[in-house]
């Protein structure tokens, strides 16, 4: 393979198209996959340090066949409905790399496409889609990939194809963990800020952070049954750590909500409950939050 490679990015949404334009910066040949699956062209505007334009193809089906990666940025309850009908068109040796909030959306899949060389992907870069053609990065982080399953521990190069693209981006050998440890942190904030309709700041508010103090708690006990080692003052600090650096910040949850959107907490808080079940352990502050953002999905969709 020669230092281009060939991408289909399934999702353009924010981080979907966040990488699109950096992907391209750097020379490689992206393509768009869509909801609406008809062949066009799309134009998009990156505003960032140095503002950019990039025109890119639709739902190109040849570029689908021939793609090396295919990077999968659709909502964590989209994967299943937006992955399965592409797959009859994707080479055998095609990369699929999953980058999206939650765990446990390629769990139900891993019969149909565990033929495939599978990596995930954590990040912490924020960006922000106005509309259709405008993307704007709105907060500078990393990223970490790892292997899902065995032929993806072949795939270390995808590292550095990221990296050069939107750096700093390492290779995980222990994604799982990264994975948990993200999961902890939306579980303390998302739900909150949903309910609340508020700002990520506005969990350090005393009469909220004893939610957040609960949560840490109980999500601390289903880490240790995973094995994943984090003190809970770790996980605490970490989380207080997030509220202040994304202070200004509405999370992904919250503008679901807000929006009337099918949210992630089945990925999220979901995926620690059913976790926590097969545990024995009980997270009723857990449950409340999902039962809530449960009950605010069937109020609106």
């Amino acid at each position: 393979m020669d230092s281009s490679v060939n991408i289909t990015i399934l999702g353009p949404g924010a981080v979907g198209s966040l990488w699109a334009c950096y992907l391209q910066k750097a020379g490689h040949n992206i393509c768009l996959w869509t909801r609406n699956s008809t062949p066009s062209e799309q134009l998009l505007s990156l505003s960032a340090n140095e503002n950019s334009s990039h025109q890119f193809k639709c739902n190109d089906k040849q570029a689908l066949n021939d793609c090396d990666l295919l990077l999968i940025t659709v909502k964590a309850w989209q994967v299943e409905s937006a992955l399965l009908p592409l797959l009859p068109s994707l080479s055998k040796e095609t990369i699929l790399l999953f980058m999206h909030n939650g765990m446990g959306a390629i769990d139900d899949l891993k019969e149909h496409i565990n033929h495939h060389p599978i990596l995930q992907a954590t990040t912490t870069h924020g960006a922000l889609k106005e509309n259709n053609t405008n993307v704007i990065h709105t907060g500078y982080g990393n990223a970490s990939v790892g292997p899902f399953n065995p032929l993806g521990k072949q795939c270390q190069f995808i590292q550095d194809v990221l990296n050069h693209s939107l750096p700093s981006v390492d290779w995980n050998p222990e994604i799982n963990i990264a994975l948990w440890k993200k999961l902890a942190i939306n579980c303390a904030i998302n739900p909150l800020t949903a309910i609340h309709q508020c700002k990520n700041g506005q969990l350090a508010q005393p009469d909220i952070h004893q939610y957040v103090m609960n949560i840490c708690s109980e999500v601390h006990q289903v880490l240790q049954e995973e094995n994943i080692e984090w003190t809970e003052n770790e996980l605490v600090s970490t989380v207080t750590q997030v509220i202040t650096a994304t202070s200004a910040n509405y999370s992904s949850m919250n503008r679901d909500c807000f929006y009337q959107r099918k949210t992630e907490i089945d990925f999220i808080t979901g995926y620690l409950l059913q976790r926590a079940e097969f545990h024995g352990i009980s997270a009723p502050t857990n449950l409340s939050l999902y039962n809530q953002i449960k009950q605010l999905e069937e109020n609106t969709l």
